[in-house]
């Protein structure tokens, strides 16, 4: 069934007043539990019943307008779903992020997107963005064809968007995304790495299918809708909902440690790891390290989406505090994961623990283009009135 979710993080408190049910909790137990069991990891993408029951429990319909059929959460709430999932296994919260597509589509015209969502607001979009692949352009609109990368979440979408360059002669115009169901797609599994593994963030392949141009935006584009979430700054939108995926993998380190603690006597005759007074020190900095960073980033979401109920628009400086923030916690959030195996001990070296897998998780997210070392020159450089790098704001 789908859960209604309330409208305003400021009315009526958190998101978890709806989400703490018996079916959502159910779901987080059969996620940790499938993921220490290295389901998704080895199958390299989340299982399509779990997809579903994100889609039952209303993941997709999340931030999709009233107007839409959707349940038009905050900027916020939908940031804590996201840890919240993270918690349970870092790819399943990454592709549950991706319950934001409706962000990216709102960049369609007004028809298109009343024709995509006519039938239901819980549509699973995933993106196959870079490289804009070259379009020829035809009487209806585009000729897609290519390769795109990082398609994560897409052997579960029902929709997928990729990143097209229209042909103007020998010019290529404004890059643009191009949407189509994703059975007009083909996936390469590819998706080999050490961490973040079962996000499924494969290739996507289009051979020669005829794109409507109303069904393209330009990247980056003006939204056609006006609720707050299509005034929030996009690019730092898509930045928060995967650095959060860091702030839920870390906590689930500290918790996991915890619970490693209890009663537990080291094979070497040393103490107990909770009774050791170096462990006692470096948890505790670990968790006011973890707790400053998601104060931080929060703190930022909900200046800015003050700012949007106000009527005004979001500052640049918000704008800059939003991606500094998520930039800082995606690294706090690494190096408490890190920090935590250190002080399992060997525990925490073998791959059957868990704390090998947030590691690797915690890490692929500081990877991401988002989360970049030039984020922090491009912070700095707005502090001294400078202008950032372009695609920052």
């Amino acid at each position: 069934m789908s859960i209604e979710m309330p409208l305003s993080h400021s009315e009526t408190g958190s998101v978890y007043d709806a989400l703490r049910t018996s079916e959502f909790e159910q779901l987080m137990s059969d996620i940790r539990t499938r993921a220490r069991e290295n389901e998704f990891d080895n199958q390299q993408f989340i299982s399509q019943d779990i997809i579903e029951r994100f889609r039952s429990l209303g993941v997709y319909r999340a931030l999709v307008p009233k107007q839409l059929g959707g349940n038009e959460l905050t900027a916020a709430q939908f940031c804590e779903v996201i840890e919240e999932i993270s918690k349970a296994d870092g790819s399943a919260g990454w592709v549950a992020s991706f319950g934001m597509g409706v962000v990216y589509l709102s960049a369609l015209p007004k028809e298109t997107l009343k024709a995509l969502y006519a039938d239901s607001p819980d549509i699973v979009f995933a993106g196959g963005i870079f490289p804009p692949q070259p379009a020829e352009k035809n009487e209806n609109g585009f000729c897609v064809k290519g390769r795109w990368k990082f398609s994560s979440g897409c052997m579960g979408a029902d929709v997928v968007g990729v990143g097209i360059a229209p042909k103007d002669g020998e010019k290529l115009d404004l890059p643009r995304m191009a949407v189509m169901p994703a059975s007009k797609a083909s996936v390469e599994k590819n998706w080999d790495v050490v961490g973040l593994s079962g996000t499924g963030s494969h290739d996507l392949l289009v051979d020669n299918v005829d794109v409507a141009e109303e069904w393209t935006f330009v990247r980056g584009g003006s939204s056609v809708l006006d609720e707050a979430m299509f005034r929030y700054p996009s690019l730092s939108f898509a930045t928060q909902v995967l650095t959060v995926v860091g702030l839920g993998v870390a906590r689930a380190s500290l918790d996991e440690l915890k619970a490693m603690a209890s009663g537990r006597a080291s094979v070497t005759g040393a103490p107990n790891i909770g009774d050791r007074p170096i462990t006692q020190v470096e948890l505790a900095k670990a968790e006011a390290e973890l707790r400053a960073a998601r104060s931080f980033f929060y703190e930022s979401i909900h200046d800015a989406w003050g700012s949007l109920e106000k009527g005004e628009s979001v500052s640049v400086e918000q704008t800059n505090l939003l991606r500094l923030s998520s930039t800082h916690a995606s690294r706090v959030s690494a190096d408490v994961a890190r920090k935590v195996q250190m002080l399992s001990g060997m525990t925490g070296v073998f791959k059957n623990s868990p704390l090998s897998r947030f590691v690797n998780d915690a890490q692929v997210v500081t990877q991401h283009a988002f989360m970049g070392d030039i984020t922090w020159q491009n912070a700095g450089a707005i502090f001294f009135e400078k202008k950032p790098f372009p695609g920052y704001l």
